[in-house]
């Protein structure tokens, strides 16, 4: 099958079928690769005397695993595959058609280890449609981390290098990938790599992830953002179940109402320290819908970073002082927006909007999906396009995060207009206000470039008295958007009114 979804529907089908759902005389089972070890591992056991044993399974079967007492293949011809659409920068996954070699890895699913036969539900006109082999990686996922590592090796154009590949992949996917590390700092505008960029290379994660445990080394708030980016390494340590709205839950009993995946995942894993510690993780992660064995490779990559950036120096040697700051959640919530940016999204009443595709969805299973986001902004890690695209996971900031986190900010053509991303995102305020905005924010940068530069330095003592303002701000923000006016009237209005700006920088356009 193509993928869970398709399992779960087709496993209801026979279940609900008058003869295939006999329990007493078929056994169906499932498997798919984001599945507990322990349940995939059902699928290999010999099913009782007379019972037909029916594995639904994705493409994990097709060449990972031998069953020994499979003899019937049903191939449908399709796979979940992951592509990249370089012109909107979106990654996609999408039902689509195999290759040949797949379906001959898929027909020898049957004669493996005894004779049996396979059934190809497509005609032969079909496959000779087929590509021979599937396309490279490289032509079908975003080039960021590629282009970072192709850079730490002195390489002059990233561009030029890729493009004697044997495989080269488009023009327009590597500058995506160039675009992206210029604006999270791993680049300058001449392509080399900068302080950030030296660091980021040598860690073994998306460059965007890497950016935030950066930022939670200086900001001490080590801790929280290390579990963020383990998970977001390995993958959501939650269990796939049929009922998605029962996930939801389980979810939210972890939520504390503050819009946040990101803080879910957090307090997941640290309760399930707790427990592990009490001898009771096994129970926790059953009443949590938890995957123990997912827990425990997070837990192994936190061990793993740790010791990677301890080597940088960016790391204090006593723990404590690397967590000072790791119950201001307001903080820990700047510190993820600062990583995860440029992926943002706009928050306008129901609708949420990003700068490549326009109006997107929540995922179902995300604690802020069906509900009123009172934040005016949702920083993401993951998009993908099903058949509408999808934000997987959020996390809700408000103006002032943006602005002191986000990326490099300018003035408009305005008094009181300040803008990111060559104008995407707009703010408006009183002109005292923007200015003093830009200026703590070059005086944050600069502090953040001392300390890459020179690792030693005491960030916080150095800059005690911006890290002081910067938290009095962000923790202030009561986050209703209050300096973003209606996506469809941003744009600085050429006007000589006085009045309008409130004191407090309210706009009133």
């Amino acid at each position: 099958m193509t993928g869970w979804k398709d399992i779960s529907r087709l496993r209801d089908g026979l279940q609900n079928h008058h003869l295939l759902g006999d329990r007493k005389s078929v056994l169906i089972q499932t498997c798919h690769g984001l599945m507990e070890t322990f349940e995939q591992k059902l699928i290999f056991d010999k099913p009782p005397p007379n019972v037909r044993k029916i594995v639904l399974a994705t493409n994990v079967a097709e060449a990972s695993i031998t069953i020994n007492d499979i003899v019937f293949i049903i191939d449908c011809g399709k796979t979940n595959e992951s592509s990249y659409d370089a012109l909107n920068n979106t990654p996609c996954l999408l039902p689509s058609w195999i290759s040949q070699a797949s379906a001959r890895q898929r027909r020898g699913r049957a004669g493996h280890v005894q004779p049996g036969e396979c059934y190809h539900l497509y005609p032969k006109c079909v496959y000779e449609a087929f590509s021979e082999y599937q396309l490279p990686e490289i032509l079908r996922t975003p080039l960021n981390s590629l282009c970072l590592q192709i850079k730490s090796l002195q390489v002059e154009s990233i561009g030029k290098f890729l493009s004697s590949a044997l495989e080269a992949p488009d023009p327009r996917a590597v500058q995506n990938a160039i675009e992206f590390l210029t604006t999270i700092g791993a680049l300058d505008e001449d392509e080399n790599l900068t302080n950030l960029g030296k660091v980021l290379s040598i860690l073994p994660v998306d460059p965007k992830l890497g950016k935030m445990l950066i930022m939670g080394a200086i900001f001490r708030c080590f801790d929280p953002v290390l579990t963020i980016v383990s998970v977001l390494s390995v993958r959501d340590p939650f269990l796939m179940l049929q009922d998605k709205s029962e996930l939801k839950r389980a979810k939210s009993r972890f939520s504390a109402n503050d819009y946040s995946d990101h803080m879910v995942f957090v307090r997941a894993y640290e309760g399930w320290k707790d427990a592990k510690r009490e001898r009771s993780d096994y129970n926790y992660c059953w009443r949590n819908f938890l995957s123990s064995q997912t827990l425990h490779e997070i837990h192994s990559i936190r061990k793993q970073l740790s010791s990677i950036l301890k080597e940088t120096g960016l790391l204090d040697t006593d723990a404590s002082i690397n967590n000072n700051l790791s119950i201001d959640q307001s903080l820990v919530r700047a510190v993820i927006c600062s990583g995860l940016f440029p992926c943002i999204a706009s928050v306008n009443q129901e609708s949420i909007k990003t700068m490549d595709d326009g109006y997107v969805l929540l995922a179902e299973i995300s604690v802020n999906s069906k509900q009123t986001i009172p934040y005016p902004w949702l920083v993401f890690n993951e998009k993908v396009k099903i058949k509408q695209v999808l934000i997987r996971d959020s996390t809700g900031v408000s103006d002032l995060m943006l602005i002191l986190f986000g990326g490099a900010l300018s003035n408009g053509k305005q008094p009181g207009h300040l803008k990111m991303l060559d104008g995407y995102v707009d703010f408006f305020m009183d002109p005292n206000l923007a200015d003093c905005c830009l200026k703590l924010k070059g005086e944050l940068d600069r502090l953040i470039q001392k300390k890459l530069e020179d690792p030693g330095i005491d960030f916080h003592k150095e800059g005690e008295c911006v890290m002081y303002a910067v938290q009095e701000l962000i923790s202030g923000d009561q986050c209703e958007g209050r300096f973003v006016s209606a996506r469809d009237s941003q744009k600085p209005k050429a006007s000589d009114d006085e009045n309008k700006f409130t004191k407090d920088g309210t706009n009133l356009s």
